[in-house]
């Protein structure tokens, strides 16, 4: 493994003919640049999953994505119920109605990645919750409101 002035590190491997034209038929579709482009991408995934998964109070970023039946607002109102309990890791949500009596909400997290594997566990546990996914990364969003010492002022 070599490296150039740009900061960019070459690396080379070998991959089974299949998974590497499936790996071009991809780069193709997404109409991106490069196959590199991909490939630390899918790196950077699955860093952050592996951070997650041996690191349980790595500070993580990242949105959780719900899709679920409406149910005339039973399942939205346990939602936000369970969000409530978990104040400090929900920085925000955004709700759609799709089609036949379901919904998409999109929320974005940020907060160690045992709590944010709790949220996603109590929210599945909602009867009407159909699908799930919480994608991270270990890039923060930046300080959103800091107390000023004594005056309780925004800086």
């Amino acid at each position: 493994m070599g490296s150039d002035t740009t900061g960019l590190a070459r690396l080379s491997i070998s991959l089974p003919g299949d998974l590497f034209r499936q790996l071009d038929m991809m780069v193709a579709e997404r109409d991106l640049p490069s196959r590199s482009q991909l490939i630390a991408e899918l790196i950077r995934h699955a860093l952050a999953e592996h951070e997650a998964l041996t690191r349980p109070d790595e500070m993580l970023a990242g949105t959780i994505t719900i899709v679920y039946r409406g149910d005339r607002g039973r399942v939205r109102h346990q939602l936000a119920q369970t969000q409530a309990d978990y104040l400090k890791e929900v920085i925000s949500s955004q709700h759609v109605f799709l089609e036949d009596d379901q919904s998409l909400e999109v929320l974005l997290v940020q907060g160690p990645a045992y709590l944010l594997k709790e949220l996603c566990d109590a929210l599945r546990r909602v009867r009407g919750v159909h699908q799930l996914e919480l994608v991270t990364t270990t890039a923060l969003l930046p300080p959103l409101y800091e107390q000023d010492e004594g005056k309780g002022a925004a800086k």
